[in-house]
């Protein structure tokens, strides 16, 4: 390939990128697209520990609230 040919690519490969992300915005594949980044990335797992985490606090507080109250 001459010089010519691969200076062609960068500018290539960014407007498709664009044009990808952008046909995505606001879609049900986008949405897929988001949900797959994140569980790769193990950041719905946080997520989800991070939930959990919030449930444990709340029924924990309900309990010493109950503990508390005379009977």
């Amino acid at each position: 390939m001459d010089n010519k040919n691969l200076r062609i690519w960068p500018p290539l490969l960014v407007i498709f990128t664009c044009l990808v992300f952008a046909g995505c915005e606001g879609t049900d594949s986008r949405g897929k697209v988001d949900d797959t980044v994140k569980e790769l990335s193990g950041q719905k797992k946080v997520e989800q520990m991070d939930q959990m985490k919030k449930d444990i606090d709340k029924i924990n507080k309900r309990q010493a609230d109950r503990l508390k109250e005379p009977e």
